[in-house]
């Protein structure tokens, strides 16, 4: 049985989809249900008919997750591909779709001469999700540039929101409950004249330094105050060491690499034994920068 069953669906509704497909780790067990709205309309519709006691997970394109073998109840709403608008709305004011890759952010503000917007480039996966952790790279955060968000709530509602009704912080963002990101006006200074060759430089910096080759999920720890996440766990002599299929990348200290058909639970286990070892050795406790879903299989 699925988790929703709805007569007026125009997408796609999948039962037992295993979220392997569809996250950066290539591990995770299946959603219940998988939903793939045609539309906003489609999508505000289906929220609308969902049954009130039917768990929501909003999901992105999977850079920054972890979903345990277990799987995910409910329903699993995959959006991305409906919001791909991208636009310059005004001299300096950009609108961008959830579904907007940040590297595609990136280049397009540079050729529209609006910045500082390189930074994005720096940000794996999409708008939605900077936005819904506040993500950032190279000395820019997604926050400082917004000027509006419009959210879609449990029901289907569309909601116009300020930044001042949201609390902003390092990888952190809390605001209204249950609502989802379905896009953004960026605001950006006329006085800053945006960069290609950094831009590239930053993107050249990413493929030397991190394994971007392999499944992984990008940083896997914050930053503590001070110093790098990187650094911590280097100097406990953890880089090359594996759990299962796991790995802590060679390349950057801070990546988890899926080496060897790894496993969630490889994947989880390992984070946790770096995050114990660094507490151990340098009396540092790290804070999980990936989000942790699901259920642990029975």
């Amino acid at each position: 049985m699925m988790a929703a069953q709805q007569r007026n669906v125009h997408g796609e509704l999948r039962a037992h989809e295993p979220m392997s497909r569809h996250t950066s780790w290539r591990v995770g067990g299946p959603a219940e249900s998988f939903f793939v709205p045609s539309s906003i309309d489609d999508l505000s519709s289906f929220l609308r008919e969902l049954h009130p006691d039917v768990p929501v997970f909003w999901f992105g394109v999977g850079s920054n997750l972890l979903v345990r073998d277990g799987g995910i109840p409910g329903v699993v709403i995959s959006a991305a591909r409906i919001l791909k608008d991208l636009a310059q709305v005004e001299a300096d004011v950009v609108r961008a779709g959830g579904g907007v890759p940040c590297t595609q952010l990136a280049r397009q503000c540079i050729r529209w001469g609006l910045g500082p917007s390189e930074f994005f480039a720096g940000i794996p996966g999409t708008v939605g999700g900077a936005l819904a952790m506040n993500a950032g790279a190279h000395g820019g955060e997604t926050w400082e540039r917004v000027a509006s968000v419009r959210t879609i709530d449990r029901s289907g509602v569309i909601h116009q929101r300020a930044p001042g009704e949201y609390t902003v912080g390092y990888r952190s963002v809390t605001g209204p409950s249950n609502e989802w990101f379905i896009e953004a006006h960026f605001r950006f200074d006329p006085d800053v004249t945006p960069s290609m060759q950094t831009l590239n430089e930053m993107l050249e910096r990413r493929r030397t330094t991190q394994p971007l080759g392999l499944p992984s999920c990008g940083s896997v720890f914050r930053n503590p105050p001070g110093d790098h996440a990187a650094r911590l766990i280097e100097a406990a002599g953890l880089k090359g060491h594996s759990i299962g299929g796991a790995e802590v990348s060679e390349k950057h200290a801070n990546f988890i690499i899926n080496k060897n058909n790894a496993t969630a639970s490889d994947v989880e286990a390992l984070i946790e034994y770096v995050r114990d070892t660094v507490l151990q050795t340098h009396g540092i406790e790290l804070v999980h920068e990936v989000r942790i879903v699901g259920e642990v299989p029975r």
